[in-house]
């Protein structure tokens, strides 16, 4: 990536401060909205480390960072869930070791007992742990890490970690309406088979394909996302089949592909949920932007 590039996100980024002195709401979001193009146009360069952390936290909209709320969260020790979350923390991307060497479970252990201690009516469910992962990973400590998933979770995509999961339910019904409709053979294949997104698809939705390896294309992905809302996740999971949609066809059991996704390309992925945005009925995109937070 080139260094204009990554020079025009810094001059970007650097605006946000000094607007937020004047209060102008239009003017932070103009500029948000120009972020969000050079997300979709350029991607994000990686000759800069210090980049996505600042972008993530600017599409979160998190602008205060209180240390001590953290540590008192901490400082409580255990959370009442804390089997559980101990039960998931060791194997989350256990596979990938530049994640190993960067992120030691007892932080992905400390941050989520915080956040159930924070409360805000939430407790840890299956696949909170590899939701925590990409911010661990990404920022520069994990006290920004807490407060960019805490903001995540209870803003972007609160029914997905409710104890029914209802949104991921409610994302895979989705998936079968969406992939329905742009490949109705695809789908036609897959479900002469008994297979449905429910069987096929639950943890790509579960964890916004963080399940999927690479990691440095999975965070290429959630920048996508986070840019632009996760409910285009479902579109990303379906963007994978159609990539692999050959295979499947010609496959007498299509689940032995389907089981373990092909490794992750975001830009790809990226490039036909976009095109998959503008084929879908007006109606059926509305629901897919309400389901991860709007109760039905």
């Amino acid at each position: 990536m080139s260094t204009s590039v990554a020079h025009s996100f810094n001059k970007l980024l650097s605006q946000p401060k000094a607007i937020s002195k004047s209060r102008a709401t239009g003017e932070i979001e103009d500029g948000a909205t120009k972020l969000r193009r050079m997300i979709l146009v350029e991607g994000i360069p990686s000759a800069d480390p210090t980049l996505r952390p600042r972008i993530w936290k600017i599409l979160l909209r998190v602008n205060e960072l209180p240390t001590d709320t953290y540590l008192h969260y901490v400082s409580r020790g255990p959370c009442q869930v804390r089997e559980k979350i101990r039960n998931d923390t060791f194997r989350t991307l256990a596979t990938d070791k530049g994640f190993k060497e960067r992120v030691r479970e007892d932080m992905l252990v400390r941050l989520l007992d915080a956040f159930v201690w924070r409360s805000h009516g939430f407790t840890y469910v299956q696949g909170m742990n590899v939701l925590a992962a990409p911010f661990l990973y990404t920022m520069p400590s994990e006290v920004e890490a807490f407060f960019c998933f805490s903001k995540f979770i209870e803003e972007s995509c609160p029914l997905y970690v409710q104890p029914t999961l209802e949104g991921v339910h409610r994302g895979l019904k989705l998936l079968d309406r969406c992939l329905q409709f742009v490949d109705p053979e695809l789908f036609g294949y897959l479900r002469s088979k008994n297979l449905s997104a429910e069987i096929y698809a639950f943890p790509s939705v579960l964890t916004l394909c963080a399940c999927t390896p690479p990691l440095d294309q999975v965070l290429q992905l959630w920048d996508f996302l986070l840019a632009f809302g996760v409910h285009l996740n479902v579109l990303c999971v379906i963007a994978q089949l159609l990539l692999m949609r050959d295979e499947v066809m010609a496959s007498a059991s299509p689940m032995r592909l389907l089981r373990t996704f092909p490794p992750l390309e975001a830009l790809p992925v990226i490039g036909i949920a976009v095109t998959l945005v503008r084929d879908l009925p007006t109606e059926l995109y509305e629901e897919l932007v309400k389901h991860p937070f709007e109760v039905q």
